[in-house]
């Protein structure tokens, strides 16, 4: 059966990625603290492990996201998802080991599967090195790369259209997964929250992977240049949630982290406790 006319609203690069009439969710995490992110070095594809904190971080998310139900609700379909899709690099597979074993503790057995179009940007000759010596060595591209990131970027490194060229056929293959047995929506029904009829019956699925990717991820999926790359921010083992209505995104939840106020509190504790022992005021 047809759409009404005008139902599938995009027309943009986004319509040739989203599925026509496609009602799911999708939700994005990004990894927990890596060692590089403690030693100051910038990462890009370096595959670097998760610190102590990390692991911790990343727990912290998968027990949250096996009890998304739990109050605050998280806008997310309460089922199970599809799969975890996830960059290959270890920092990432790590958090999302860390999501599918939550969940299946919860008796959720989700497939898991990493897939390279969700790597985070090359970073070239910067992969490695401590921020201040990329602040010493590469002063001017450093600066361009913050101030115009679509014609800038790290020497030997990926630029933002090559990137979104891997990115889209990576994002075009889960859509079109999680769409599969799904009949397409509608946009006749209630568009602004607080007059949904109920919760709505559609499948999810979910993405682990990296702060610059996601930047990306989101530009495409909702139709928004590449210079407005840092327009967008995700914090470590934040979770963003899209709405896909009728084949249109809805932004529902961006860099959620209130999961991680519990190592907080047991940061607080540690730092209170060696204070104690150490007889520091």
């Amino acid at each position: 059966m047809g759409h009404p006319a005008g139902e599938h609203t995009l027309t943009g690069p986004a319509a040739t990625i989203i599925p026509d009439g496609l009602d799911a969710t999708l939700v994005l995490v990004r990894h927990g603290e890596s060692t590089f992110i403690v030693e100051g070095r910038f990462q890009g594809q370096a595959d670097t492990p998760l610190s102590p904190t990390g692991l911790r971080q990343a727990e912290l998310v998968g027990s949250r996201l096996a009890r998304a139900q739990d109050a605050p609700a998280l806008p997310i379909p309460d089922r199970s998802p599809r799969e975890i899709v996830h960059s290959p690099l270890r920092r990432t597979t790590q958090t999302a080991e860390a999501i599918e074993r939550y969940m299946a503790e919860a008796g959720t057995v989700v497939p898991r599967r990493a897939d390279s179009g969700f790597l985070e940007i090359g970073q070239g000759a910067w992969e490695g090195l401590h921020r201040t010596e990329i602040e010493a060595r590469y002063a001017a591209e450093l600066s361009a790369w913050r101030r115009q990131p679509l014609t800038a970027w790290a020497p030997g490194g990926e630029s933002l259209p090559a990137v979104q060229a891997r990115v889209r056929p990576a994002l075009a293959g889960l859509l079109a997964t999680v769409a599969e047995g799904h009949p397409p929506g509608t946009h006749d029904r209630p568009q602004v929250a607080g007059y949904r009829e109920g919760p709505v019956d559609q499948p999810w699925t979910m993405v682990v992977a990296h702060d610059g990717v996601f930047k990306v991820t989101l530009l495409t999926l909702f139709d928004v240049p590449l210079d407005r790359f840092w327009m967008w921010s995700m914090d470590l083992c934040g979770i963003s949630v899209i709405e896909f209505r009728a084949g249109r995104p809805v932004l529902r939840a961006h860099n959620l982290t209130a999961h991680l106020a519990g190592l907080l509190d047991e940061r607080t504790q540690d730092e209170l406790e060696e204070r104690s022992r150490s007889g520091a005021l």
